[in-house]
């Protein structure tokens, strides 16, 4: 939508070429021929000078406050001085101009605002007192097109500051933002007022050994047909159910018993109010009985012992019992406090019993939680929906989440389309201990994640950045350090000691290397092996480099790509040798700070232009889809058209949505304000490069 110049000038009341210079100096371009605005601005600019016009019967112009203070000031002081002067007219309009300045920007250098991590255009003018025009003007002339409702992180907002002589400092929080970063459920559900709080349905986890039947016993509880689910004794996916008993509802996790999702087990317990361990009467306690009693235990929830398979000849509970007595679990019928079933998930013998036993275990431990605030939820399970695209099931831990409620999740955003509960029917809201699976996510959650409702759509998005920016931090400081980091810390005093892991073709080889090493002294810095093995460089390896900032040396070894790949995301310099002298004599050279890299130029990834947003005399505002491997901030690029290389680039600013980001990976889409030497089109290919240092190892 655009509005005519004409148009807008009659409105407020001025002529077209004023209105024009107006547009420029609230820093808008407009082109020479340009008969239109943009609707948006447009209405920027009309507010703006219509306040003007407003406010000039109350306040003085700028112009007007000068001329008063340099009246009083100069006519005392300066003024005075001029006339006894030779110096004449010049010195006193120098004088003039200078006194004029100093009154410009004392108030403004002098002013100083707190903002949060990011920041909408519209609050960050409200705290500056700086027009909501001005602001997109100076965000055009770096590049940024914005309205007033975008987001602006820290580090966009301190360089407009800047530009407007304004001193920001970052407002620290301690707010639900870590809670969520840190995914922190016991904060994020503090109540002030215990009586807000009503009675909630207790959620239940089913753990267990693999085939001690915990399926077949969620089966008979619901009466539905969920055996088909199952692929190789390991259950295919977290699903949650809930029931009803004598009028009260039940909600059930059902989370796999096999080893290989240990971790998502971990988290079932720890969302949950009450583990029933299956245990089979025919087998009694198994390793990974054990495992899921220790994960219920370290929860701090209580557990009820289901001693399943009890139809068969050979089952004994007696011996279950007992076996679970030596692990500190004794049943209430022998003194202890633990309730144990002997039940049948085949026959449906004593379902009825483990039903009545949760919801008395439910009722002792007083489950509540506020139905009357904002959602918090936990996420169980995650899909990927042909027609609703990323999907995922939650469990709301506190308040009524509805359809609509935008939300935060991790470092993204969203608003509920969709909701349904676990039979398929569609619901327009969700109460304490419901699960549901909703629609509207931007982006895959992981299993644990913790999704907020926020009042609206700005708080969303201004919270998803926040945690974007804390990750990325967070990220940085996991990662390792290349050579070159380690150099400068060695100089800096900062590091004492080199980790490394050191990995060889024998053991004869290790051991010769390990006793060169030892002779490498150094009076400031020591050199500590924190592993060694034979055998090729591994993944592992290199999660240990990076847990402890060391680096890894190899020797006539090899590493694939996998193990390339990760090194390079967790910053793992991987040095490998066939000289062992080579090896010690580069070493030493690290010890002094004096090793030299050599600079050289990599392919990083591609990138394909999909939209021309701005173009200027040697910039332009693009968007763009990664094709291929990343786009980082400040790479360079070569331009394609076809086959044909047609030019060059560099990348000033990457923007993912409304956010400032270091990169972009394959299969994003992002925005880019580059320098370059020829005009771009649409469908151009960027291959992008940047420098690295590298080190020559081998030899």
């Amino acid at each position: 939508m655009s509005v005519k110049l004409k148009t807008l000038a009659e409105e407020i009341g001025i002529s077209p070429a004023e209105l024009r210079k107006k547009i420029t100096e609230f820093g808008f371009h407009i082109e020479t021929k340009a008969t239109t605005l943009a609707d948006d601005i447009a209405e920027l600019i009309k507010e703006e000078l219509l306040k003007s016009e407003e406010n000039v019967s109350e306040e003085k112009s700028k112009a007007e406050l000068y001329e008063e203070l340099i009246e009083k000031e100069l006519d005392k002081e300066i003024i005075k001085k001029q006339r006894k002067q030779t110096a004449g007219k010049e010195k006193k309009d120098a004088a003039v101009q200078t006194e004029a300045q100093k009154i410009e920007e004392m108030p403004q250098t002098q002013k100083i605002i707190e903002i949060p991590n990011a920041i909408s255009v519209k609050e960050f003018s409200e705290k500056s007192n700086i027009s909501a025009a001005k602001i997109i003007g100076e965000l055009m002339k770096n590049g940024i097109l914005a309205n007033i409702n975008q987001m602006l992180d820290f580090e966009t907002a301190s360089i407009i500051a800047s530009d407007l002589h304004i001193k920001v400092k970052r407002k620290h929080q301690r707010s639900a933002i870590v809670d969520l970063l840190e995914k922190n459920l016991t904060k994020l559900l503090e109540e002030d007022d215990a009586g807000v709080l009503e009675r909630r349905p207790p959620i239940v986890s089913i753990m267990g050994h693999v085939d001690h039947g915990k399926t077949r016993l969620l089966d008979t509880i619901r009466k539905s047909n969920v055996i088909a689910t199952e692929a190789g004794n390991i259950t295919q996916h977290i699903g949650a159910y809930q029931v009803e008993k004598k009028g009260k509802k039940i909600t059930f996790l059902d989370t796999p018993g096999h080893e290989a999702f240990t971790a998502m087990r971990a988290r079932g317990a720890q969302a949950t109010d009450i583990a029933v361990l299956v245990v089979a009467g025919d087998e009694g306690v198994k390793p990974q009985t054990i495992e899921a009693l220790n994960h219920a235990r370290e929860a701090k929830i209580p557990v009820i012992v289901a001693i399943n398979k009890m139809d068969k000849e050979i089952a004994s509970a007696d011996k279950v019992k007992g076996e679970l007595g030596e692990h500190g679990l004794q049943p209430e019928e022998w003194g202890g406090d633990t309730i144990m079933i002997p039940l049948s998930a085949q026959t449906g013998e004593g379902i009825d019993k483990l039903l009545e036993s949760i919801l008395l275990v439910a009722e002792m431990n007083e489950l509540k939680a506020n139905p009357n605030r904002l959602a918090v939820c936990t996420v169980i399970e995650t899909h990927l929906s042909q027609n609703l695209g990323h999907t995922a099931t939650v469990l709301v831990n506190t308040g009524t989440l509805k359809i609509m409620d935008n939300f935060v999740i991790g470092s993204t955003f969203g608003r509920i389309k969709t909701m349904e509960d676990w039979s398929g029917k569609r619901l327009r809201k969700a109460e304490p201990s419901t699960p549901v699976k909703i629609s509207g996510l931007s982006a895959a959650p992981q299993v644990g994640d913790i999704l907020q409702v926020v009042a609206d759509e700005k708080t969303a998005r201004s919270q998803a950045v926040q945690i974007s920016t804390m990750l990325e931090t967070l990220l940085r400081e996991k990662r390792g350090l290349g050579v070159d980091e380690i150099m400068a810390k060695i100089i800096s005093g900062e590091i004492k000691t080199i980790k490394i892991i050191l990995k060889a073709d024998t053991e004869g080889s290790l051991e010769a290397i390990t006793m060169a090493l030892a002779k490498l002294r150094d009076e400031k810095v020591a050199i500590k092996i924190i592993h060694a093995g034979v055998g090729n460089i591994t993944e592992s390896d290199v999660l240990m480099a990076s847990a402890s900032k060391g680096m890894i040396i190899g020797f006539q070894v090899l590493k694939n790509i996998q193990v390339q790949k990760l090194a390079e995301r967790e910053n793992v310099e991987i040095l490998i040798y066939d000289i062992i002298y080579k090896l010690t004599e580069n070493l030493k050279k690290i010890l002094n700070g004096l090793l030299e890299p050599e600079i050289i130029e990599v392919e990083i990834g591609k990138a394909e232009v999909r939209k021309i947003f701005l173009t200027k005399r040697n910039e332009m505002i693009i968007g763009c889809s990664v094709t291929n491997g990343r786009v980082e901030d400040k790479a360079r690029f070569t331009i394609f058209r076809g086959e044909k290389e047609i030019g060059k680039g560099d990348i000033l600013t990457l923007k993912k949505v409304d956010a400032t980001v270091k990169e972009v990976t394959e299969g994003q889409e992002c925005g880019i304000r580059c320098r370059v030497d020829i005009p771009l089109q649409e469908r151009d290919i960027f291959v992008i490069s940047k420098k690295e240092k590298k080190i020559h190892s081998l030899g």
